[in-house]
C-alpha cells in the first residue's frame, strides 16, 4: 500500500488542484503512511529523516510519514500586523509531515501539536519537540512536524532524492535582503492544519479526532508563526491557539485566538525586552530565567540524528569556538513549554488564560543588535522571570547568553554554525563547594528550598504535577548539601 502511495506522488497524473476548502483553507491531497522499510542508520536512508530515536513503541506511541500534495499561493505583508495579501500565482507544490502520535485512541488528550519545523541550521529541526518530548508522550498529544520551507526540502532532497526528489515548496533559495523564498509556506501550513481537522482518503491521525489544533515553532519557526497568527490566520480560521517559543515578533491586538509566548533568557535579551507586549485576553508571554536560546536538552535530544542522518553534530563543532565550550543551559525550559500546551490548549477550549508571569528584571533595555542587560546575583543569575528550582534553589550557573572564544567574532547569533552562533547557545556550568555552601546550610535546607519554589510554580501553572514530583525527588537524592561544609574545610 505504501508503494502505492509513492507511485501516486511521483507519478500521477491527477489534479494538482486542491480538494474543496474547509473554512477558508483548502485541503489539499495526502498519501501514506509512507513506507519506512530501512534501519534509521542505514546508508540506503530510506527511513524518516530524522526518525525518533526515543522508545516511541515502549510510550504507546506511532511514527508515521505522509506526503502532502496541493496548490498553494505566496503572500506578502505590506501591514505586518493586519492580514496578509494573496500575490495570485498559486503553484504547485509536494512536501511531507511526520506524526507521532498515540497508538490507543483512549490515551490521546485531544490536542494535536503541529510543529512549525526550524531550518536556521539548513535542515528540518524539530525544536519544540526536542524540548517538550517526554511531557508530549505522557500527556497523550498527537504532535504533527511540517517542511513547509525550501532549505528544509532541499536537504531532503540531498539526503534520499529518491525519496523526496519530487518534493517542492519553491524553486528560489533564500538570499538576504531578497524576496521570500518561502512566501508559499503560510498556505502550505494553511492546509496540512485543515486535511488534519477534515481528512479525506488518508487520515493523517489514524482516526483520532482532535478537539484543539495548537500551532507552534521555535526561533525563526516562531516568527514566520507570528506573521502568520497576523496575517494568515484571520483568513484561514485553522488553528485553534499558539505557542511561540523564542520569538519577539509583535502579535496585533485583535487576536481571536489565545497566543502563548514563551521567552528564554537570551530571548527577552536580544530583542523581547524592547518589544515587550502586555497580557491580554488572548495573550500572554513567560520569561524563563537562566535558559539560553538553545537548550542542553535540545542539544542532547537534537545531537545523536544529526550524527546519524547527517554525519555532523553542529554543536559540537561550535562548542570549543565558544568562551565556556559548556553550551547549552540546563534549566530545564522544556517543562515550561509543556506547562503551556496544557494551559494553551484548556484556554483555546474556552478556559481561563494561564497566569500572568513575573518578567525578566531588565537593569538597560537596548534594541537589537545591541543586548538588554539583565539584573543579576552576585553569581551571575538573572533575577525576575519564571524562576524555575534550578534558578531559585540552584546548583549551576545557567546564563541566558554565551559568547565566541574571540571577540571579533561575535555576531547577532543568527548562523547555522560558527563562533558568533555562541550566542544562542549559553553556558551552563556547576557551582563550586564554596558557592553551594554559601546558599544551603544542610541537605535538609536545599530540599526545603526546591519544595517552596516547586510548589509556588506548580500553583502558578509553570510547571506539571510530574516535573514537580520529579525536581523535587532528584534534590532528595542529591548530594547538595551532605557534608559539603566538610569537604570545603579540609582544602
Amino acid at each position: 500500500m505504501a508503494g502505492k502511495h509513492i507511485a501516486f506522488l511521483l507519478g500521477s497524473a491527477l489534479t494538482l488542484a486542491a480538494l474543496p476548502a474547509f473554512a477558508d483553507a483548502p485541503v489539499p491531497q495526502v498519501s501514506g503512511p509512507i513506507a519506512a522499510p530501512d534501519v534509521p542508520g542505514s546508508a540506503t536512508h530510506n527511513y524518516i529523516f530524522f526518525a525518533s530515536n526515543h522508545e516511541l513503541a515502549s510510550h504507546g506511541y506511532v511514527e508515521e510519514e505522509y506526503f502532502i500534495r496541493g496548490t498553494a499561493d505566496g503572500y506578502n505583508f505590506p501591514d505586518k500586523l493586519k492580514d496578509g495579501v494573496p500575490m495570485g500565482k498559486p503553484a504547485p507544490y509536494v512536501t511531507r509531515v511526520v506524526v507521532r502520535r498515540p497508538a490507543d485512541p483512549k490515551r490521546f488528550n485531544g490536542t494535536a501539536i503541529v510543529e512549525w519545523d526550524n531550518v536556521t541550521n539548513n535542515f528540518d529541526a524539530e525544536n519544540v519537540w526536542f524540548d517538550a518530548w517526554e511531557n508530549m508522550m505522557r500527556g497523550g498529544y498527537v504532535w504533527v512536524g511540517v517542511t513547509n520551507q525550501v532549505l528544509g526540502v532541499a536537504a531532503l532532497k540531498k539526503w534520499n532524492a529518491k525519496r523526496y526528489g519530487d518534493f517542492d515548496v519553491g524553486k528560489d533559495m533564500p538570499k538576504p535582503g531578497g524576496p521570500d523564498a518561502d512566501a508559499e509556506s503560510f498556505d502550505i501550513f494553511s492546509q496540512i492544519g485543515a486535511a488534519l481537522k477534515h481528512p479525506r482518503e488518508v487520515d493523517m491521525l489514524g482516526g483520532l479526532k482532535p478537539k484543539i489544533l495548537l500551532a507552534t515553532g521555535q526561533s525563526q519557526s516562531a516568527s514566520r508563526l507570528a506573521s502568520y497568527i497576523n496575517g494568515i490566520q484571520p483568513l484561514a480560521k485553522v488553528y485553534d491557539g499558539f505557542l511561540l517559543d523564542a520569538s519577539s515578533t509583535p502579535i496585533r491586538g485583535d487576536s481571536t485566538v489565545p497566543v502563548l509566548r514563551v521567552m528564554a533568557e537570551h530571548d527577552v535579551l536580544t530583542g523581547g525586552a524592547a518589544n515587550r507586549q502586555p497580557d491580554t485576553d488572548k495573550y500572554r508571554t513567560w520569561e524563563v530565567a537562566g535558559s539560553a536560546h538553545m537548550s542542553r536538552h535540545v542539544r542532547e535530544s537534537r545531537e545523536a540524528l544529526e550524527l546519524r542522518d547527517n554525519g555532523l553534530s553542529l554543536e559540537a563543532a561550535m562548542a570549543p569556538l565558544c568562551a565556556n565550550p559548556q553550551i547549552g543551559t540546563r534549566t530545564p525550559v522544556g517543562q515550561v513549554t509543556a506547562a503551556g500546551f496544557a494551559a494553551l490548549s484548556r484556554w483555546a477550549q474556552g478556559g481561563k488564560p494561564p497566569a500572568m508571569a513575573p518578567k525578566l528584571n531588565v537593569a538597560e533595555i537596548n534594541t537589537a543588535p545591541k543586548q538588554s542587560v539583565a539584573a543579576r546575583d552576585k553569581d551571575g543569575l538573572a533575577l525576575g522571570g519564571i524562576q524555575l528550582a534550578a534558578m531559585a534553589a540552584p546548583t549551576q550557573i545557567n546564563m541566558g547568553l554565551g559568547a565566541p572564544a574571540d571577540a571579533s567574532k561575535a555576531g547577532a547569533g543568527g548562523e547555522a554554525i560558527g563562533a558568533g552562533a555562541c550566542v544562542r547557545w549559553g553556558p551552563s556550568t556547576d557551582m563550586s563547594v564554596d558557592q553551594l555552601n554559601m546558599r544551603y546550610s544542610s541537605h535538609a535546607d536545599y530540599v526545603a528550598k526546591v519544595k517552596k519554589v516547586v510548589a509556588q510554580n506548580l500553583k502558578d501553572g509553570f510547571i506539571l504535577p510530574y516535573d514537580a514530583a520529579a525536581t523535587i525527588k532528584e534534590a532528595e537524592e542529591s548530594m547538595v548539601g551532605r557534608n559539603l561544609q566538610k569537604q570545603a574545610s579540609a582544602k
